[in-house]
This record gives structure tokens, sequence and C-alpha cells, in this order.
């Protein structure tokens, strides 16, 4: 309970206080913009942060991650849930809290079964791809608001289409809050992303349109704000809503699990502290669960509030808990949301879009390969155009595709010997390694199965026949090679005919002990015993001729 606070030291609470302070300023405006964003009323945001921070304090590890509504999370589980009620509807409302819950179990349960290596079902480029196609999303989601324009549904391009038809219509009034508050914000993160520049801005705009009436110039504001205290359970508990909403329970567990492993794993380093990763997979899940049961919605690790904690100089979870004590001494005071400009909102949640489109990660991926920046625009288009929960389908498997194609086309290493030593090493890695004559040493450093069997043996049959004699022995270096499946043994085993036809002699050199095992059910006979050695150099020395120095 509480692990971060345990030893706490006195010369801790002011950097704790700093951090809180800094957190609260960020974390109003933001959960109010978040709670839009997921179509659910504004006053869930708060309620969805002071659940996710007190859950994740009582039972994470680590003791700056600061939990509470995301923007990357809502809209993937509100185009979902959108798709089974009407967004302005208390079905809707309770889906969404039944989603929480489910997507909380459901957390919970990888971090309690270590199962969080599903996270590394996306690689970094998918997940670039991702945010980039979910920035896209929330921009072109909130541009009608930020223009003065009336909400579209549809996909993306139905929305752009829309609103530049009805460009006659927008509201001058609207557009200037919105640019001023994206500037305000803006500022403040160029100079000390600290700075409460949402804080400022929400204060500033709902200050001039109260004072000049901004409202029957068209400026839309929030209205009367319902800021009671929130019930306690499910409404929506059957059979029927269960199997509507696990789907997308399990798509949304699947983006909290990965940016939640990501944050606090980053944050760890750089702090030069030791977390839990499953223990924090348990404390993000219970603060799903917590909010859905108030009826709010799933809570995800955040990195720039965390981000804003560490440069705060928070050292322990009592920042989160101080933030969230004073957002909930705030929520009965809600109604003095009511001339809030949407506007104001949107252009929070524009500016938070720009901030995750990951602009130099996707330059860099394009430095480094044109074929995983493929993969990283086709996940950004299917998000964007298609829609999130299609996108982190097409995220996964184009992912698998991607871990596929690499180990079907591995490259199988004719080895050298580095002269006086021992130690042998591909011919390609420079002028040191030697091969020796008559003897022919591959390396081969992945599992051979069905997918690259062939080219295994289309690789192996180019090396036999790259020189004018034929080699009289082969030794595959099977270190790398730990597991072969009934593909790759029959395929094996069509290679020692061949070699038998040439007269050749095989080995095998550092075989593990599963490979071994999965011989043993098969080929080890027809190899022999006496054909596997500890290294290559001995194979060499016992079978092939007489070692040379050069």
């Amino acid at each position: 309970m509480l692990p971060s606070i345990h030893g706490y030291r006195r010369a801790w609470l002011g950097s704790d206080a700093l951090a809180a302070l800094t957190l609260l300023v960020i974390v109003v405006p933001e959960q109010l913009a978040i709670a839009r964003l997921a179509g659910m009323p504004v006053i869930t945001g708060l309620f969805a942060f002071v659940a996710g921070t007190l859950a994740f304090a009582v039972l994470g590890s680590n003791p700056q991650l600061s939990v509470g509504a995301d923007s990357t999370i809502a809209p993937l589980f509100a185009v979902g849930i959108a798709h089974l009620a009407s967004t302005d509807s208390t079905h809707y409302i309770a889906l969404v809290g039944l989603l929480a819950v489910l997507v909380g179990l459901l957390v919970g349960l990888v971090g309690l079964l270590r199962l969080g290596w599903i996270a590394q079902f996306l690689s970094a480029p998918i997940v670039a791809g991702f945010l980039a196609g979910v920035a896209v999303t929330i921009v072109v989601g909130q541009l009608p608001e930020f223009l003065g324009l009336p909400p579209e549904t549809g996909s993306t391009i139905h929305r752009v289409t829309a609103m530049v038809g009805n460009l006659s219509a927008v509201n001058g009034w609207t557009v200037g809050i919105g640019v001023g508050v994206l500037m305000v914000v803006g500022a403040a993160g160029r100079v000390d992303r600290r700075l409460p520049g949402a804080f400022v801005g929400l204060i500033g705009a709902t200050v001039l349109v109260a004072g000049l009436g901004l409202q029957s110039r068209g400026v839309a504001v929030l209205g009367a704000v319902a800021h009671g205290v929130p019930s306690f359970g499910l409404g929506d508990l059957s059979w029927s809503s269960l199997g509507s909403v696990l789907p997308i329970a399990v798509v949304v567990a699947l983006v909290v699990i990965t940016q939640s492993a990501a944050t606090s794993r980053a944050f760890a380093d750089r702090g030069g502290y030791e977390v839990d990763v499953g223990r924090d997979f348990i404390g993000v899940g219970a603060g799903s669960v917590l909010a859905g049961l108030i009826g709010s919605f799933p809570v995800d690790a955040s990195p720039p509030r965390t981000a804003a904690v560490a440069s705060a100089g928070g050292r322990t979870q009592l920042a989160g808990l101080g933030a969230a004590a004073a957002v909930a001494l705030l929520i009965p005071a809600a109604g003095l949301l009511h001339d809030v400009p949407l506007v104001a909102l949107s252009a929070v949640l524009i500016y938070i879009a720009i901030r995750i489109f990951p602009v130099g990660d996707l330059a860099a991926i394009f430095r480094f390969d044109k074929w995983e920046f493929g993969l990283a625009a086709v996940t950004l288009l299917t998000v964007a155009l298609v829609g999130v929960e299609q996108g982190i389908g097409v995220a996964v498997g184009l992912a698998v595709l991607d871990r596929t194609r690499r180990s079907a086309r591995p490259l199988l290493h004719v080895m050298g010997r580095i002269p006086d030593t021992t130690s042998w090493e591909p011919i390609d890695t420079g002028p040191g390694p030697v091969e020796v004559p008559g003897v022919l040493v591959v390396f081969f450093a992945v599992p051979l199965y069905f997918a690259n069997a062939t080219q295994f043996r289309e690789q192996l049959e180019a090396a036999l026949d790259r020189g004018p004699d034929s080699p009289g022995l082969l030794v595959l270096d099977a270190v790398g090679m730990y597991d072969m499946d009934f593909t790759g043994t029959r395929l094996l085993k069509q290679v020692l005919d061949d070699l038998d036809r040439r007269h050749v002699t095989f080995a095998l050199a550092r075989v593990g002990s599963h490979l071994r095992a999965n011989l043993a059910r098969s080929l080890l006979p027809r190899i022999g015993t006496d054909r596997l050695f500890p290294s290559v150099d001995q194979a060499v020395n016992a079978l092939g001729a007489p070692r040379r120095s050069s």
C-alpha cells in the first residue's frame, strides 16, 4: 500500500507540493477537455483523474506516474461506443462505465499474470503511426467547435468535406478565442512546460465570454454542469452489453498496457529508480475499475502529466494525491464552469494533439528504413481515415506481418576462423576471418521453421556451390537456431540427403538443449551424437582439415 511513500523524508514535501500545484493547473482544463472528447459529461473527467490517481497511488509502484483521463484512448472508445448508443443518452454513459470496468479488469489481469509482453506486439513505428492517426482524428473532430460550426459525424473525409462546404458560416469570435487560447498554451509550453498555459487560457477565455456577453455573438459555452456526488455502481450490466463492449475493451486495454509500460519505464530510467511494471498495470487497471463504478471512463498513464510531475521535482505519489484532493474539493464548484467557451476546450485538445503527433519519430523512422515507415504510414492512414479501432487491428496485423517477414528472410552467414585463435566470425565482417580449405562453416541466427526453411536451403546451396570445389565438411553453427519446427526438420533431412550425394560430412556446433530435444525426436539418430560439438573450432579440428594459422 502506497509504496512510494515508504521511507518518506520531510525534505521531499516542498517538491511534492510544487508538483501537486503544477499538476492541478494542468489537470483541470485537460480533464474537462478529454471528457468532451470522450462524449461524456465534463465533470466525469475530474472523476476519472481522482479515481485513477487514488487507485494508482495505493497499488502502483512508479512514484511519479500520473494516471487519469487520456487523449489517446478517449477517441478510441468514444467511436466504438457511439456505434452502440447515442452520445447524448444515459445508455452511452452506462456503456462507457461498463467499458471502464472491463478495461480495468483486463489491464489488472495482465499485471497479475505478468503478461506485459502482449504490449510488444506493437513495434515503435506502428505506435508512432497510431499516435499520429489519433492526433489527426482529434484535430478533425475538434475543428467544427474551433470554427464555430455545427458538429459533424461520420468518417474523417466526410467531416473535412462538410467543414469545407460550410466555411461561410465560420464564427469569427469563436475562432479568435480559440487562436488566443492556442497562443497562450503554446507560448507557455515554449517557455516552461510547468507553466499553466491551458489553465490561464481557459480562465481568460471564460472571463472574456462572460464579460462581453459573447454567447449572444454565437460563442458556444458549456452551460449548466451537473456536479453532484457520483453514484456508485454500473447502470447497464447485461450479457448483451458485455458482448458488445468487450471487443472495444480489449483494444483499449492493449493501448493502455502499451502506453503505461512505456511511460513507467521511460521515467524510471530517467529518474534512476526501479519500478514493477506488473504492479503498475494493477494500479492503472484498478483506476479504470473505480472510475467506471463512479460513472466515469477508462484511465491511462499520461506521459505529459508524468513529465510535468518529474520536471516540478515530484518525488512520490503524494504529488498526485495532493492534486486529486484539490480537484475533489473543486468538484462542488463546477457550476462556475457555465461560461467556459467550448472553443477553449477544443483549443486545449488541438494543442494536445499537436504535441502527441510524433513528427520526430516519423522522420527518424523514414531515415532508418522506408519499409518500417510504410508500416507507420499505413497505420496512420487507417486510424485517421477508417477508424481508431480498425487502426489498432491493422497495427497488430502489420506488426506480426513485419516480424514474420523479417524472420522469414534471414541471412545465412559463411564463417571464417580468426587467425591464431579458436574464434569464428562471418567473413563479411572484415578482412580478419579466414576460411579453412575444404571446410564450409555457416551460421543461421534464427529458429528454422516453415516461413524461412526454403530461404535457408537456397542460401545453403548457394554457399556450397560458390567455389570451384565442393567442401568435404559442412559445420552448422546452431547457437542462434534455438528451435526447429516439423517443416524445419523435414527440410534439414532433405539437406542431409543432398550432402550425402555430394559426399559432404555434416556436423552441428553449439546446439542448445531445446534444439537438441527437437532433434532427438527426429534427426539426431541420422546425424549422430558424435557429430554434435560444443564449438565450431572443435568440430573443424575433429572432422575437417588441420588447423592452419596465417
